[in-house]
């Protein structure tokens, strides 16, 4: 076999094995075949290990060849001839994406072999790998993919099953309000990203991240387009990037997210999913080489996010949630090396705190069984460590920053009252607007509110101040 054949082979594996993956388990569930918890985690076992097998023989063969990218392309998905637009799947080994997938490979496995142990006769033990297998895919699409559409196809992927594994208890109200709550975060994320994907393709014609980057290979490549859309471009997908990652001034739904199961909180918001954000700053990181503006941008969030994250963190009164602001301090620090220009810092650190961060939400659930079979054993209480006071938690702490903290920045209600009821506000006048143009042509009298009924489903704290009181109707 010659070497291009057998990259070409390992390319091929590294992305058929999570898609297969996900094909077999759903058309299961599609077709309604039940299938045994043991043949369904020893199948993700398989798929895991072959992309894993696919992505290290790929490295190997980098590494003993001396290459420093291997493009794999499929094919278009759309080719419009006349207009010279089309999109491009293909994905790129180098040493940005190699690293990354291998990352995505490694830890998806050891929390599946986590949650098939964790979620042992758990009636959506079925469900809960199928969303795995979905953000499985998502995530090595994200970290392949060698244009712009591919990884916002990867991008939608992980979102969707991040959505859906918060909402994992679906008998429950809170948890799936909470996820409704995170998807439309990322919508917001993911608009700014589809504006970005459509202005890079105005821009340079294809969505080709090396037709963007120019000449070089990843860290050292140089953008190819000018300082004032290096700045477009880039604002736009660091507001995904933000929206994505839980950074300010989405921070609000980083605490929400842990309604989900705890294998999935490991992989999602300790792991892989928070590092998204990170990950694409680093695909795009000669776009701060010619923009100034872009990288002073770039580390105000990044200060932001680490300040906002460390005050925060020493408030929360669940672990989940303290490792969760955690979390953005690290990937806020990230940011900055980013920002900064220190790519291969940021990736050794985005590596090294995935690992750590994964094991400290996988050992969070047993710790406290630990303590108590140690004080059994010991026949008595373990002395009380006396940790150093942060200064929001000392008596002499001013009320308004703890508050601050406690409230998490008032972040969502920012949101809520700047950007989701403005919004909501004026779907009810354009829809008000139709229904009567629609009766007036038909010949009717319009209804005397025409927007009543599009407030049915709203919940009542966003249409309390559009809804007339009942007291004021009655008198």
């Amino acid at each position: 076999m010659t070497l291009p054949t057998f990259l070409h082979s390992c390319g091929i594996l590294a992305v058929a094995s999570p898609a297969i993956l996900l094909l077999t388990i759903g058309l299961a569930r599609l077709v309604e075949l039940k299938m045994s918890e043991r043949a369904t985690a020893r199948l993700t076992q398989v798929g895991v290990a072959a992309g894993l097998l696919g992505c290290l023989g790929m490295l190997a063969a980098m590494l003993l060849s001396g290459l420093r990218e291997v493009p794999v392309e499929i094919g278009d998905w759309i080719a419009i001839e006349s207009e010279h637009f089309h999109f491009h799947l293909k994905f790129v080994f180098d040493r940005l994406s190699v690293p990354f997938a291998i990352l995505s490979f490694v830890l998806c496995g050891t929390v599946g072999a986590f949650a098939k142990v964790y979620l042992h006769r758990e009636p959506g033990y079925q469900r809960f790998f199928l969303f795995y297998a979905v953000f499985l895919l998502g995530m090595v699409v994200s970290a392949l993919a060698g244009t712009i559409e591919t990884l916002f196809l990867g991008w939608e992927l992980v979102g969707l099953s991040s959505a859906l594994l918060i909402a994992y208890f679906q008998n429950r109200p809170i948890p799936v309000r909470n996820g409704l709550h995170v998807w439309v975060v990322y919508r917001i994320a993911d608009a700014a990203f589809l504006v970005a994907a459509l202005t890079l393709h105005h821009l340079t014609g294809a969505g080709n991240f090396a037709g963007m980057m120019g000449s070089g290979v990843w860290p050292e490549s140089i953008a190819n387009i000018d300082s004032t859309s290096a700045l477009i471009v880039g604002l736009l997908l660091l507001v995904a990037a933000a929206g994505k990652s839980g950074m300010v001034p989405f921070s609000g739904w980083l605490p929400r997210a842990m309604e989900g199961p705890t294998p999935s909180s490991a992989i999602f918001y300790g792991a892989l999913s928070v590092h998204l954000g990170a990950y694409l700053l680093l695909r795009v990181s000669p776009l701060l080489d010619v923009s100034m503006p872009l990288r002073i941008a770039v580390l105000l969030v990044g200060l932001a996010s680490a300040l906002f994250g460390a005050f925060t963190a020493r408030v929360q009164t669940d672990v989940k949630s303290a490792l969760a602001y955690a979390s953005l301090t690290q990937l806020g620090i990230i940011v900055i090396e980013i920002g900064l220009g220190f790519r291969y810092l940021a990736l050794i650190h985005i590596i090294g705190h995935a690992l750590l961060r994964t094991l400290q939400l996988l050992r969070a659930p047993s710790l406290l069984q630990d303590y108590e079979n140690l004080e059994n054993a010991i026949g008595d209480q373990l002395p009380d460590a006396q940790p150093k006071l942060s200064p929001l938690t000392r008596s002499t702490a001013p009320v308004g920053g703890y508050r601050f903290c406690h409230e998490r920045g008032f972040l969502d209600s920012a949101l809520q009252r700047f950007v989701v009821r403005p919004f909501f506000k004026l779907f009810l006048l354009t829809g008000s607007l139709e229904d009567r143009w629609t009766t007036w042509l038909a010949g009717n009298q319009p209804a005397k509110d025409p927007a009543r009924h599009h407030q049915s489903w709203l919940p009542s704290r966003l249409t309390s101040s559009t809804t007339p009181d009942k007291r004021t109707e009655a008198n």
